[in-house]
């Protein structure tokens, strides 16, 4: 006789309790591991900096240059709206955290490190903000890479890939790329990788030619940005000159800019007897675009100078800021806020300028 114990009917139950069990436990785990990242949140995320606090603050800032090709990087959790800052780990959940990346240039347009969380303040709609997170680490980032092929870039190519080479080689190793070339149209040429040989091999034989769709190929550039493995987010725009054949208009493309959370900096090769008003309005263009992300617009006069100017962008991207905070306008009405960063340098420095988007759209959820 089989006992009632060793029946498949209770030998089933048997194990269905077991699951249940197991499921509890799993659940009361990972209920605990959430409310260890909601403290995180709630805290202010400074890193303590107690050897630097004894010394005069003037040491603790520092005018960069360029970082060198051999230049190693350290790697650190990215910051991201809705995510903890907390190392190993980037976990979304559903807060009004609000993270603005930036930088800081003295009058020479040298870029400005080694400040602290009290050296900005950040408002809102003219509203005072309590910034809640900081960060001056190299955290990885993912690039998309907007190259123009147009006709106009014949003579220009050759130093045009080389200028990007250097930008990938001095970058954080654990960056992505992708590049979208266009002409009268744009299309994708590599796609996300972090071999920079993949992406080289790419570019070996690129033909300038036809007319330029500049506003299509950024429109393209941050839809495909939404497939970006990090948090951090930017556009390297490489041209020579304004748009003459795109479907999307400036004002379509900046809206899009504003509302995406990809910077985006530019290389202007610009023909200074351009002989037509596209090419002629092709500096505000991109000047107007770069601002309203928070990036920056480069004028390359030399065309010598195109790797350098390329390694200062790469330098830049790796030496930014991210402050981060709590809005306390809870609103989910899609409208634009204004943001505004502050500078309180420590006395003795020279006036210096912050580059940081402007705001954001709220959301509608």
């Amino acid at each position: 006789m089989v006992s009632a114990s060793g029946s498949p009917k209770a030998a089933a139950a048997s194990n269905g309790i077991a699951a249940r069990r197991m499921r509890y436990r799993g659940c009361f785990r990972s209920l605990a591991r959430l409310l260890s990242l909601l403290i995180l949140l709630v805290v202010p995320t400074v890193v303590a900096r107690t050897a630097s606090a004894q010394q005069d603050p003037l040491d603790q800032v520092h005018v960069n240059t360029p970082l060198p090709a051999t230049a190693k990087a350290t790697t650190t959790v990215p910051l991201t709206p809705g995510a903890s800052i907390h190392r190993g780990i980037t976990f979304q959940i559903n807060t009004n955290i609000v993270l603005i990346p930036l930088t800081v240039t003295d009058p020479l347009d040298r870029l400005v490190t080694g400040l602290d969380k009290q050296n900005f303040q950040i408002f809102e709609d003219n509203r005072a903000q309590v910034i809640r997170a900081f960060s001056s680490e190299d955290a990885p980032v993912s690039i998309g890479i907007i190259l123009d092929m147009s006709g106009s870039m014949t003579d220009k190519i050759v130093r045009a890939r080389g200028a990007l080479l250097q930008f990938m080689q001095t970058s954080n190793p654990l960056d992505e790329f992708f590049v979208i070339g266009f002409n009268e149209r744009p299309f994708l040429l590599s796609d996300f990788t972090s071999d920079v040989n993949k992406v080289e091999a790419n570019l070996a034989n690129l033909h300038p030619e036809r007319r330029t769709a500049l506003l299509d190929a950024i429109y393209l550039g941050l839809q495909k940005m939404k497939q970006a493995k990090w948090p951090r987010k930017a556009l390297l725009v490489l041209s020579d000159g304004g748009d003459n054949n795109s479907r999307y208009t400036e004002g379509e493309v900046r809206s899009a800019v504003r509302e995406s959370d990809v910077q985006i900096y530019a290389l202007g090769i610009f023909d200074a007897e351009a002989p037509t008003i596209e090419e002629q309005n092709g500096p505000l263009l991109l000047n107007a675009i770069t601002t309203d992300s928070g990036g920056r617009l480069f004028r390359v006069d030399d065309l010598a100078e195109m790797s350098d100017i390329a390694s200062r962008i790469s330098a830049e991207l790796r030496d930014e800021y991210v402050l981060g905070y709590s809005t306390n306008d809870l609103r989910t009405d899609g409208k634009w806020r204004k943001v505004k960063v502050k500078l309180l340098p420590p006395p003795g420095l020279p006036p210096l300028t912050v580059h940081a988007r402007t705001g954001y759209y709220a959301p509608l959820q």
